[in-house]
């Protein structure tokens, strides 16, 4: 676990600004000393470093955070579009850098405004929130999440964990077992009803993002015993083949 100042001294971000995006649901830390100074585990690192990434890119806090919360955020997919982005972002400095410097040596047109043009890098912004934030899983979600309090949330989430705390019980068993297809199945179920409809497809990524990202496994795994995270993934990978 790391304090407050050394993740401000760590990611270079000021004290106030770990603060704000605790107030706003962006980055809550795991937990807190006994004189109730926040203090952040290595999945709210990784969350941070998500976050300052899209900050980089010039994200708004709101969008960020539609994003990173989402049930079945990809984590692998988001840092390949970011490289993506940020490379599109560094051309498009080193044009304007080359462009400054023809200036100053008094051999550029000054009709010429290309080296501003940034659509392309635009364009590709675009359609990666389009990939991170709009879909039609996402808009279901978000339709459904509008209508519930605080509370409900809650009382769903503790409810989806207590699958998982189900799915513990069995982790010793294969995967392809029936016991394990039927929890698999209750998992899908349960997710279509409350959240978005869970299709195969969904339902594969969302196993795969159980065991790759921290955070999930973490939360996971605390809800049914380490090993349920990488069990319930492998059950996934049976279920939807």
């Amino acid at each position: 676990m790391m304090t407050v100042n050394e993740v401000s001294k760590l990611a270079g971000v000021s004290i106030r600004t770990l603060q704000y995006y605790d107030s706003i649901g962006l980055l809550k830390p795991a937990g807190y000393t006994e004189s109730g100074y926040r203090l952040y585990d290595d999945a709210a690192m990784e969350r941070l470093q998500q976050i300052l990434l899209f900050r980089e890119l010039e994200f708004p806090l709101k969008e960020i955070k539609e994003i990173v919360t989402r049930p079945n955020f990809d984590k692998q997919k988001a840092v390949e579009q970011q490289i993506e982005l940020l490379t599109m972002k560094k051309e498009h400095l080193e044009n304007l850098i080359e462009f400054a410097r023809g200036i100053q040596n008094g051999g550029k047109n000054f009709m010429d405004f290309t080296a501003f043009d940034t659509s392309k890098l635009d364009e590709y912004t675009k359609k990666a929130k389009e990939h991170w934030g709009e879909t039609d899983a996402f808009a279901e979600y978000e339709t459904k999440a509008s209508s519930r309090t605080k509370d409900d949330e809650k009382k769903l989430w503790r409810e989806f964990m207590k699958l998982f705390e189900k799915c513990g019980a069995i982790k010793d068993s294969e995967p392809k077992s029936a016991e394990a297809q039927a929890m698999v199945k209750e998992i899908q179920d349960y997710i279509t009803q409350n959240f978005y409809e869970c299709t195969d497809e969904i339902l594969a990524g969302l196993g795969k993002m159980y065991v790759a990202n921290a955070e999930f496994q973490a939360n996971i795994d605390n809800a049914g015993g380490t090993g349920t995270a990488e069990f319930v993934s492998r059950a996934i990978e049976e279920y939807v083949k």
